[in-house]
């Protein structure tokens, strides 16, 4: 089931992902695609306030690849934008992540080989023109 919403701004985008964290309780993964500049880092920055952890400290993580973020839960941020779809996410030690007091945001996450989480949230941005965006919220469970 999906639940597709249009917003108006970055503090939409980042409003809608905050609403979506505060009910995490652990062990989320959010898998996040779009192109470049549809407000997947912004819809981070949401997901940070949401868990209680400082929005104004996250950034695109592209040359660190991994960055966390402490809250009322762990917010663990990968970038994979500098993956090549080679399976080095695995060196990242993502499959170990989020564990059960962290949530994994994982940017460009069609550039994964092979998930190894049993749920994930997917979240697709897309650009409508000025600061509008499509929000496509998914959960889905590997087969």
């Amino acid at each position: 089931m999906s639940q597709v919403l249009t917003t108006h701004s970055e503090g939409e985008t980042e409003a809608v992902a905050e609403q979506l964290a505060r009910g995490f309780r652990g062990g989320e993964v959010v898998l996040l695609s779009g192109e470049l500049g549809a407000g997947k880092t912004a819809f981070v920055r949401g997901l940070a306030r949401g868990l209680e952890a400082e929005p104004e400290d996250v950034s695109s993580p592209t040359f660190v690849l991994l960055t966390s973020y402490a809250g009322r839960l762990t917010l663990h941020h990968a970038d994979l934008y500098r993956l090549r779809g080679t399976g080095d996410e695995v060196e990242l030690g993502l499959d170990e992540l989020p564990g059960p007091g962290g949530v994994l945001a994982v940017e460009w996450a069609e550039r994964l080989q092979a998930p190894s989480w049993r749920r994930a949230r997917r979240v697709l941005l897309q650009h409508l023109g000025g600061d509008e965006r499509r929000v496509t919220l998914s959960e889905e469970e590997p087969a």
